[in-house]
């Protein structure tokens, strides 16, 4: 559990949040919010947030992918409430995530640091094609590949993702924050592309 500010940033925290992103009290505390998620639900999850300090809600409850120790990404619940004081500068927002560790199986990191830059540039380009909604055939005549091209690519990204579709293969690369939430076309975040 932590407490935020108007502005999002930290000002207080239990052991348990702490632990599950790695660092101390001194290390987060007076950090913003936004730097303990993943870039692909910063936007979404501050629109979110928006709510509370603006007064439209007083609640919510959403998924995010945080980045804990060594930049490993890790899905977990997070519920945000606003708490009212007397006065305005009194207020402040409880964010509660329970600990990643004593979720069930699902809550295991999805990508490891080492791991992160995991797509090719031209795996990147199919990817996002296929969360578009493109068919081999147009695919291919987009990138300039030949059918077989893409469809090598695509086992590829089936086995490096460890899924068995193409449907399979878009819901796990949103799950592990490769592809952008909450724009369109779909785009592939830029640190899991390979240099």
């Amino acid at each position: 559990m932590a407490r935020l500010d108007h502005a999002l940033t930290i000002q207080q925290a239990n052991e348990e949040f702490f632990w599950q992103f790695g660092k101390s009290a001194a290390e987060l505390c007076g950090r913003t919010f936004s730097d303990l998620v993943h870039p692909s639900v910063q936007q979404p999850l501050m629109r979110q947030f928006s709510g509370l300090t603006e007064g439209r809600r007083d609640r919510f409850a959403a998924d995010v992918i945080a980045v804990g120790p060594d930049d490993a990404t890790f899905t977990v619940p997070l519920t945000a409430i606003m708490v009212r004081g007397g006065l305005p500068d009194e207020s402040s927002i409880l964010v509660m995530m329970p600990n990643a560790g004593t979720g069930s199986a699902d809550s295991e990191p999805a990508v490891s640091g080492r791991n992160k830059k995991l797509l090719s540039p031209i795996d990147a380009r199919i990817l996002e094609g296929i969360a578009s909604g493109l068919s081999t055939i147009p695919l291919a005549s987009r990138l300039h590949l030949s059918r077989q091209g893409i469809e090598y690519h695509v086992t590829g990204l089936l086995r490096e993702l460890r899924v068995p579709n193409r449907a399979a293969l878009v819901s796990r690369a949103y799950s592990m924050g490769v592809l952008k939430v909450g724009i369109w076309p779909p785009k592939v975040v830029p640190d899991f592309i390979k240099n």
